[in-house]
């Protein structure tokens, strides 16, 4: 079954990262603390920008910022980090996509996260409030940025989804980092919960989607 292949995808990376940032924490990840602590400023900079190039280039990986964020950040400061990067670079892929359409977009992200952005444009999610809101929190969040628009969503309805959409599944991730750098914990234990529930909820939405398409076309 997709959903449960997808599930059990997720769950298997989230569990290596978890063993491995255990790992490191029992036999070498403080020096890397340290250092991390030494950049000062410029480690919350950095991967708030790279998180931001993830989100503008749907094709590079975005989730392992939020992880790596909590891991070596903390969870309030990787939370607060992750938050900003995602509301700006968000809000900048669905601008560009509402002020150039489809053209520009497809040049930037290249054919390939085309197709999955033209799939979920066709989906009328402008018209569906918490359907938008639910997506946003999944992993597909940067290409929904770009399809919500080139279907000319009012920025009035897009934002609010996207804050609420950030403030939950964002938490979870860096939970999960910050929860794993410090060995099992009630942190960790819940965020890996709730990262299972955002995982199963993906499929949902994203076979719902897919009936609407369908119905549509």
């Amino acid at each position: 079954m997709p959903r449960l292949s997808k599930v059990l995808k997720i769950s298997a990376w989230v569990a290596v990262f978890v063993v491995v940032v255990v790992f490191l924490q029992r036999y070498g990840i403080e020096p890397l603390k340290v250092a991390v602590e030494d950049m000062g400023f410029w480690a919350p900079l950095g991967l708030f920008m790279l998180r931001g190039v993830s989100i503008i280039l749907p094709a590079l990986p975005s989730s392992v910022y939020s992880l790596l964020a909590g891991s070596l950040l903390g969870f309030k400061v990787g939370y607060l980090t992750i938050i900003l990067s995602d509301l700006i670079f968000c809000s900048t892929a669905f601008f560009i996509a509402r002020r150039w359409g489809r053209g520009p977009v497809s040049r930037l992200v290249g054919a390939s996260a085309m197709e999955k952005i033209d799939g979920f444009s066709k989906n009328q999610l402008e018209g569906n409030f918490f359907l938008m809101t639910g997506l946003l929190m999944t992993g597909i969040f940067d290409f929904l940025s770009y399809a919500i628009g080139i279907t000319r969503t009012n920025w009035k309805l897009f934002a609010p989804a996207l804050v609420i959409s950030v403030l939950i599944s964002d938490s979870i991730l860096v939970a999960i980092g910050a929860g794993a750098a410090q060995g099992l914990n009630v942190m960790l234990v819940i965020a890996l919960l709730a990262m299972f529930a955002l995982a199963t909820l993906t499929g949902v939405l994203k076979n719902k989607a897919k009936s609407q398409e369908e119905s549509g076309a």
